[in-house]
């Protein structure tokens, strides 16, 4: 029953799931930590952490994991990476089949432009979720955090310092911090 639970709910985060693996991350945190509690605060911060340095998109990742911990298996893995992958599977073989008709109709292109507000508020949402007391100490009060997550920002948004030199960068100074 987990399995088929596990399917629907990973089908759902990757119907639904516009903007990439980052939007889809407050998705997967709400139907793994409340929705059905699958993992703990805690485990869904340190996935993402995981996910994060592991290779490849960070949304097959997460649900490849959360799969895993859901159900204490492989298969539970399996499950979840196909679910989460089939439904832009179908979509793209849809709208491949369908592109050359349509891309100047005026009504997709006020569709796929309606979208791009709601995708940067997913990937906002995703980052707020994992600001928790187990990222930035008690009642987010640990400044080396703050820090760390300003100087991240600033180094990447403005500098224009590689997102994974960064991760790096990072993992160095937890190292010596």
């Amino acid at each position: 029953m987990i399995y088929l639970q596990l399917f629907v709910t990973f089908f759902k985060i990757g119907l639904f799931g516009f903007g990439g693996g980052a939007a889809m991350l407050s998705l997967i945190q709400y139907e793994v930590v409340e929705n059905h509690p699958w993992l703990t605060s805690q485990e869904f911060t340190d996935m993402v952490a995981i996910s994060q340095v592991t290779p490849g998109p960070i949304g097959i990742n997460t649900a490849t994991y959360a799969g895993y911990l859901a159900t204490d298996s492989v298969f539970g893995s399996v499950v979840a990476t196909t679910a989460i992958v089939l439904p832009s599977f179908i979509i793209m073989m849809i709208i491949a089949s369908m592109i050359s008709r349509f891309k100047e109709n005026p009504w997709i292109k006020s569709i796929m432009s309606s979208l791009k507000p709601v995708i940067i508020g997913l990937i906002a949402a995703a980052a707020l979720l994992l600001i928790t007391e187990e990222t930035f100490g008690p009642q987010y009060s640990d400044l080396k955090a703050w820090i760390i997550l300003g100087a991240a920002f600033i180094l990447i948004k403005y500098l224009k310092v590689s997102p994974i030199l960064m991760i790096a960068i990072a993992a160095v100074l937890g190292m010596i911090i």
